[in-house]
Protein backbone atom coordinates (compact mmCIF):
# COMPACT_ATOMS: atom_id res chain seq x y z
CA UNK A 1 0.00 0.00 0.00
CA UNK A 2 2.70 2.46 1.10
CA UNK A 3 5.08 0.97 -1.32
CA UNK A 4 2.27 1.86 -3.84
CA UNK A 5 1.58 5.45 -3.19
CA UNK A 6 5.33 5.94 -3.11
CA UNK A 7 5.69 4.49 -6.43
CA UNK A 8 2.96 6.67 -7.70
CA UNK A 9 4.03 9.76 -6.28
CA UNK A 10 7.63 9.79 -7.84
CA UNK A 11 6.27 8.30 -11.19
CA UNK A 12 3.84 11.03 -11.68
CA UNK A 13 5.83 13.66 -14.18
CA UNK A 14 6.85 16.77 -12.60
CA UNK A 15 5.70 19.78 -13.87
CA UNK A 16 7.02 21.81 -16.08
CA UNK A 17 10.04 23.51 -14.29
CA UNK A 18 11.04 25.56 -16.98
CA UNK A 19 9.09 28.06 -18.66
CA UNK A 20 9.60 27.58 -22.94
CA UNK A 21 11.22 30.54 -24.13
CA UNK A 22 7.66 32.31 -25.70
CA UNK A 23 6.27 32.41 -21.76
CA UNK A 24 9.94 33.64 -20.50
CA UNK A 25 9.72 36.52 -23.17
CA UNK A 26 5.90 36.91 -22.90
CA UNK A 27 6.43 37.08 -19.24
CA UNK A 28 9.32 39.69 -19.30
CA UNK A 29 7.48 42.29 -21.34
CA UNK A 30 4.26 42.03 -19.38
CA UNK A 31 6.81 43.22 -16.47
CA UNK A 32 7.56 45.99 -18.26
CA UNK A 33 3.53 46.85 -19.43
CA UNK A 34 3.11 46.78 -15.36
CA UNK A 35 6.12 48.22 -14.06
CA UNK A 36 3.83 51.34 -13.65
CA UNK A 37 1.30 49.76 -11.86
CA UNK A 38 -0.99 49.15 -14.65
CA UNK A 39 -1.60 47.80 -18.25
CA UNK A 40 -3.56 50.26 -20.24
CA UNK A 41 -5.38 49.80 -23.12
CA UNK A 42 -2.40 51.04 -25.60
CA UNK A 43 -0.08 49.18 -23.76
CA UNK A 44 -1.86 45.81 -24.06
CA UNK A 45 -2.54 46.42 -27.93
CA UNK A 46 1.01 47.02 -28.51
CA UNK A 47 2.10 43.98 -26.10
CA UNK A 48 -0.43 41.76 -28.52
CA UNK A 49 0.93 42.97 -31.66
CA UNK A 50 4.92 42.15 -30.38
CA UNK A 51 3.42 38.55 -29.65
CA UNK A 52 1.83 37.95 -32.51
CA UNK A 53 4.46 39.34 -35.13
CA UNK A 54 7.70 37.55 -32.82
CA UNK A 55 6.08 34.32 -32.43
CA UNK A 56 3.34 34.03 -35.01
CA UNK A 57 0.65 33.47 -32.63
CA UNK A 58 -3.16 34.27 -33.52
CA UNK A 59 -5.08 36.87 -31.29
CA UNK A 60 -6.92 33.62 -28.86
CA UNK A 61 -2.81 32.39 -28.88
CA UNK A 62 -1.48 35.66 -27.61
CA UNK A 63 -4.87 36.32 -25.51
CA UNK A 64 -3.72 32.26 -23.59
CA UNK A 65 0.08 33.15 -23.67
CA UNK A 66 -0.27 36.18 -21.75
CA UNK A 67 -2.52 34.62 -19.31
CA UNK A 68 -0.15 32.28 -19.00
CA UNK A 69 2.62 34.53 -18.58
CA UNK A 70 0.35 36.68 -15.68
CA UNK A 71 0.70 33.27 -13.76
CA UNK A 72 4.14 32.44 -14.61
CA UNK A 73 5.24 35.66 -12.95
CA UNK A 74 3.13 35.31 -9.79
CA UNK A 75 4.51 32.50 -9.43
CA UNK A 76 8.02 33.45 -10.24
CA UNK A 77 10.75 34.45 -7.10
CA UNK A 78 12.74 36.21 -9.31
CA UNK A 79 13.38 37.34 -13.13
CA UNK A 80 15.94 35.05 -12.88
CA UNK A 81 13.94 32.14 -13.89
CA UNK A 82 13.16 33.83 -16.83
CA UNK A 83 15.98 35.49 -17.97
CA UNK A 84 18.11 31.88 -17.76
CA UNK A 85 15.73 30.56 -20.28
CA UNK A 86 16.18 33.57 -22.95
CA UNK A 87 19.97 33.55 -22.35
CA UNK A 88 19.58 29.78 -23.08
CA UNK A 89 17.76 29.80 -25.62
CA UNK A 90 18.16 33.17 -27.77
CA UNK A 91 20.91 34.87 -29.92
CA UNK A 92 22.09 38.30 -29.17
CA UNK A 93 19.64 39.57 -31.92
CA UNK A 94 17.02 37.92 -30.34
CA UNK A 95 17.57 39.61 -27.17
CA UNK A 96 17.72 42.95 -28.42
CA UNK A 97 14.64 42.36 -30.40
CA UNK A 98 12.78 41.67 -27.41
CA UNK A 99 14.48 44.59 -25.62
CA UNK A 100 13.56 46.80 -28.66
CA UNK A 101 9.76 45.39 -28.26
CA UNK A 102 10.19 45.94 -24.15
CA UNK A 103 10.94 49.58 -25.49
CA UNK A 104 8.12 50.04 -27.93
CA UNK A 105 6.17 48.63 -25.29
CA UNK A 106 6.99 51.12 -22.66
CA UNK A 107 6.24 53.83 -25.14
CA UNK A 108 2.83 52.68 -26.33
CA UNK A 109 1.26 54.94 -23.85
CA UNK A 110 3.19 58.48 -25.21
CA UNK A 111 4.63 58.28 -21.47
CA UNK A 112 7.72 56.19 -20.82
CA UNK A 113 7.24 56.09 -16.86
CA UNK A 114 10.40 55.75 -14.79
CA UNK A 115 9.56 52.26 -13.45
CA UNK A 116 9.47 51.16 -17.00
CA UNK A 117 12.67 52.38 -17.93
CA UNK A 118 14.35 50.88 -14.39
CA UNK A 119 12.64 47.65 -15.57
CA UNK A 120 13.96 47.34 -19.17
CA UNK A 121 17.43 48.37 -18.08
CA UNK A 122 17.70 45.93 -15.46
CA UNK A 123 16.07 42.86 -17.63
CA UNK A 124 18.64 43.98 -20.55
CA UNK A 125 21.64 43.74 -17.81
CA UNK A 126 20.07 40.21 -17.10
CA UNK A 127 20.11 39.23 -20.16
CA UNK A 128 23.60 40.44 -21.05
CA UNK A 129 22.68 42.73 -23.65
CA UNK A 130 25.44 45.22 -23.93
CA UNK A 131 24.51 49.12 -23.23
CA UNK A 132 25.07 50.12 -26.57
CA UNK A 133 22.41 47.72 -28.06
CA UNK A 134 20.31 48.83 -25.01
CA UNK A 135 20.66 53.00 -25.84
CA UNK A 136 19.62 51.10 -29.40
CA UNK A 137 16.79 49.98 -28.87
CA UNK A 138 15.68 52.73 -27.38
CA UNK A 139 16.38 54.95 -29.80
CA UNK A 140 14.64 53.12 -32.12
CA UNK A 141 11.61 52.82 -30.61
CA UNK A 142 11.62 56.44 -30.02
CA UNK A 143 11.39 56.82 -33.60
Amino acid sequence: MIVDLLKQLFDTPAIEAKPCHQLAAIALLVEVGMADGHLDEAETASLCRAIERTFGLSPAETKAMIERARQAQSDAVSHFEFTRVINAEFEPEQKFELVLAMWQLAYADGNLDRYEEHTIRKLAELMYLPHSEFIRAKVLARE
